[in-house]
């Protein structure tokens, strides 16, 4: 598990992610404007991720676009607002 610092418009608080919605979380950081797609960043389950990461705070939009091809339709892109930065371990000490 791993602990970062969100902050955002209102303001900063701590989140302890691990797993998928951490990977989800660095993606997103890693993308930054440009944002994430499932087609870009495959993934099983992006939403899902996206809605645990708001559920802690995470500012994150989605962007709807329309794509062509065999299979025409919509999809989704994310895009962080938040900074986050990595919080330094606690020592138990």
């Amino acid at each position: 598990m791993a602990r970062y610092e969100i902050i955002g418009a209102n303001g900063s608080h701590y989140i302890d992610v691990t797993g998928r919605d951490e990977w989800a979380l660095l993606e997103l950081a890693v993308a930054g404007p440009k944002g994430c797609t499932p087609i870009d960043n495959p993934a099983p389950r992006w939403s899902a991720y996206v809605h645990k990461l708001r559920d802690m705070g995470v500012d994150i939009e989605t962007v709807h676009e329309r794509h062509a091809g065999p299979f025409p339709g919509n999809h989704a892109r994310y895009v962080m607002h938040s900074l986050i930065l990595r919080a330094e371990a606690q020592d138990a000490a």
